[in-house]
């Protein structure tokens, strides 16, 4: 499987079936590689992958995440197999630990320590079979210790909510060999008041979530950083807003530092489609 260079993430959860069409539609006629999609509150990750493969020819379509406590190994070993023998070796399995709310209050389940259970999981995925090295699978890792875990058991990372700065990081922990699947949110305005205030929607949620205020607080974001909203600062960083040019240049950042793929994320206003196909159609030569 060859991942391709640019791909898009996109919040899937908030579309119907005739608007996932329409969102493959765009995201394959623009000549983006993949299509990386969540598992949240909404669509089941299988189902949904299903879907969005027998609805595109040739788009790679990766899970980003899928929970590690929603389904057992041997499922999700059944599922990667399944879709990839239906749907033409077109389907990467982004695994991921989640976080406390979405697991115990949400599912039910009890939050185990990160690593030990991501690496008990993908004992069981693989268990007694033979060439599961070369599955396409990867984890959503931020830290250093599931970036190495990723390195030694998986095809690489798709890390999320993360700078350059990480990516050289995390770049230097894969090593060369592997996949290094970067999420970027981007918005087409050269309005920074307008492109910071959508910013700040789209992050709120994040911004109460451990894992990823730890990693921000590693990079070097402060505390100050993230209350309130978010600094313009930490914002900025998370979202690369002005004309095309200035959002191409924050994303071949991502490249120079070591990036294998990187997937944008259009930020826009609740339903304004219209936008989002504009940032697809500009930045797809990046």
């Amino acid at each position: 499987m060859q991942l391709g260079r640019l791909g898009v993430w996109y919040p899937t959860d908030r579309l119907s079936a005739p608007q996932l069409k329409d969102l493959l539609r765009s995201v394959e006629g623009h000549g983006y590689a993949a299509l990386w999609y969540p598992e949240s509150r909404g669509y089941e990750s299988f189902a949904l992958a299903s879907f969005l493969l027998a609805n595109s020819r040739r788009l790679v379509v990766g899970s980003s995440i899928a929970n590690i406590y929603a389904r057992d190994p041997f499922a999700a070993r059944r599922g990667l197999l399944t879709l990839n023998g239906l749907h033409g070796d077109r389907f990467v399995l982004g695994l991921g630990v989640s976080h406390v709310p979405m697991v115990e209050g949400l599912r039910g389940h009890r939050y185990e320590r990160p690593v030990p259970a991501m690496r008990a999981y993908l004992d069981g995925i693989v268990r007694d079979q033979e060439g599961a090295q070369d599955w396409p699978i990867v984890l959503a890792a931020l830290g250093p210790k599931m970036l190495a875990l990723a390195a030694g058991r998986t095809r690489g990372a798709v890390p999320y909510n993360v700078t350059p700065e990480h990516t050289r990081q995390a770049a230097a922990i894969l090593g060369p060999s592997k996949w290094l699947a970067v999420e970027q949110k981007v918005c087409l305005e050269t309005d920074a008041a307008r492109a910071r205030a959508l910013g700040r929607s789209e992050l709120a949620r994040y911004l109460a979530l451990t894992n990823y205020r730890n990693n921000w607080l590693r990079l070097g974001f402060t505390e100050a950083d993230l209350a309130e909203g978010g600094s313009d600062r930490f914002i900025d960083a998370m979202v690369l807003h002005g004309d095309a040019e200035s959002i191409k240049r924050g994303l071949r950042a991502h490249f120079a530092a070591g990036a294998t793929h990187v997937c944008i994320q259009p930020v826009h206003a609740e339903g304004d489609f219209a936008a989002r196909e504009r940032m697809l159609a500009a930045l797809a030569d990046t």
